[in-house]
């Protein structure tokens, strides 16, 4: 058995394929968090153990969620985060607690490398979006507890950072500042537990 087709049906072809072509969607932009800077701190536990770091459930998507305020979430279809933002935050605050605290290694529990930690760090992250007024909003819950303690030093922090331009761009960049701050909040908290010890 011949499968005849007519010139009419070949012509729908590259008719249809041009059709798909053109509706398909574009390639998303990547995005990741730089790692900021902060001031140095002495002292510290000499090891450091980042746990992973846990996030909203609403913030756990490729999409980067632009703002979460009036009861609806305002996603970014196109604009996605370059890897799965929890294991990003870690990373990042991995290298900026180590980059604070010189007298100490920090070194994340997903990692190769382990030690016995001297201390643990916990990080909850509640929000990590814009607000009504377009400013981007850093929420979070740490606990650092030293290894011969049984309950955590427990500290809440609430950053808001205005975005340096307009759009995604501005709003990663804001969440490196913000992301920045709390680094620095959670260093402090370190000093202050070896300081006790």
């Amino acid at each position: 058995m011949r499968l005849v087709v007519g010139g009419f049906g070949l012509g729908i072809v590259p008719a249809l394929a041009m059709l798909l072509a053109g509706c398909s969607s574009p390639e998303p932009v990547l995005y990741t968090i730089a790692t900021a800077p902060g001031p140095v701190q002495a002292g510290g536990p000499k090891i450091v153990l980042v746990q992973q770091i846990a996030i909203a459930h609403f913030l756990e998507r490729s999409q980067i969620v632009r703002s979460s305020e009036n009861y609806r979430l305002d996603v970014m279809s196109n604009d996605w985060w370059g890897e799965p933002l929890a294991p990003m935050l870690n990373r990042v605050l991995v290298e900026e607690l180590g980059q604070r605290l010189p007298q100490s290694t920090v070194i994340a529990d997903n990692g190769a490398v382990s030690a016995r930690p001297d201390a643990t760090v916990e990080v909850n992250i509640q929000r990590l979006d814009e607000d009504a007024a377009g400013n981007l909003v850093l929420q979070a819950q740490a606990g650092v507890r030293a290894t011969r303690q049984t309950e955590p030093e427990l500290r809440s922090f609430r950053f808001s950072v205005a975005p340096p331009a307009p759009g995604i761009s501005g709003e990663v960049a804001a969440i490196t500042t913000a992301v920045g701050r709390l680094a620095d909040g959670i260093a402090a908290m370190l000093t202050a537990l070896s300081v006790r010890g």
